[in-house]
């Protein structure tokens, strides 16, 4: 059983930076301190049986080949879902790997249990979050709360890979994204910018524009483009839920928040940007108006490794030089 200990750490702010891990570090070994929310996670040996209480790094434990035995779901069958609740990027890897789904929605307590985890990972922020029951959790067993908020899917993977000992995994995965990244980029025609990134609820008439601290957010810029400005009304709406990723839109300000000359539309097909046009209260932003708006396919919701390679080749499609 892993053993750990909470140490008081006053920087603790601080402490969450991320920078590349190196070999060296890689074969450091065991027992390995960790930044956690309250201090310092101490792992004394490398986890075997790990449990993700958030289906969206569960994507990631499985990219660098962490022992992920049993994960939370989001609802199944949904278009970014499989049948289990698992994001469809990755649901055929997580079957193939024998991956249990535990629950739906709100964290089981006797499920996670049942499994006999020795790391649990939480997500700090998000509707797979299990922060509420943190304190439950790591009386249970050792557990990390990673935020992805503020994180690109690589800087995420180096954390979990810290955590589970899998640094050499994490990294050739990076390193192929990267090289294909390049290539990708080199053929592309960008089109009018700035851009707004987002993604859009027609039934609820919402809007969740993607930030420069977004995982959406990051990857655009790393391929040239550019994120338009945000009105200061609806970012001081986004610091009072708490994220640092997306800045929510709704009513008026859905005019005034979407400035940019593009829209890229996460997390949907050519269905959500007909109803995105199709928005009479959208009708006067730049992008719609001169029909610039791009949908990116269904599994770009929460972006890991095999989202981000998704991604990129859905980029290509519509973008790259004829």
């Amino acid at each position: 059983m892993i053993r750990f200990a909470r140490l008081v750490v006053p920087l603790l702010l601080s402490a969450f930076s991320v920078v590349p891990f190196t070999q060296a570090q890689a074969d450091q070994g065991w027992p390995r301190h960790i930044p956690n929310r309250d201090g310092e996670l101490v792992i004394n040996h490398q986890p075997e049986r790990i449990v993700s209480t958030s289906v969206t790094l569960t994507g990631s434990l499985l990219a660098i080949g962490a022992p992920v035995v049993a994960s939370g779901a989001a609802m199944p069958g949904h278009k970014i879902t499989d049948q289990q609740g698992f994001f469809r990027q990755w649901g055929k890897t997580a079957t193939e790997k024998g991956v249990k789904r535990l629950y739906t929605g709100e964290p089981n307590l006797e499920a996670i249990a049942a499994e006999n985890p020795d790391l649990i990972i939480v997500s700090a922020t998000g509707n797979d979050s299990a922060l509420p029951i943190y304190e439950r959790l790591s009386a249970m067993a050792p557990t990390l709360v990673v935020n992805y908020d503020d994180k690109s899917w690589q800087q995420v993977e180096r954390v979990l890979a810290q955590a589970t000992g899998h640094e050499a995994q994490a990294e050739k995965s990076i390193q192929t994204y990267a090289q294909r990244e390049k290539e990708v980029k080199a053929k592309l025609v960008l089109p009018p910018q700035p851009v707004s990134a987002l993604v859009f609820n027609p039934h609820s008439r919402l809007v969740n524009l993607w930030t420069t601290e977004s995982a959406q957010g990051k990857l655009l810029e790393s391929l040239g483009f550019t994120l338009a400005q945000l009105p200061a009304v609806s970012i001081k709406a986004s610091q009072r839920m708490k994220r640092k990723d997306i800045v929510p839109l709704s009513g008026e300000n859905l005019v005034t928040g979407l400035t940019g000359n593009t829209v890229m539309m996460f997390a949907t097909g050519e269905e959500g940007k007909a109803a995105l046009l199709a928005e009479p209260l959208l009708a006067a932003t730049p992008a719609v108006k001169n029909k610039q708006v791009y949908a990116l396919g269904d599994e770009s919701f929460r972006l890991d490794y095999y989202s981000a390679s998704n991604l990129l080749t859905r980029l290509e499609q519509l973008f790259a030089k004829q």
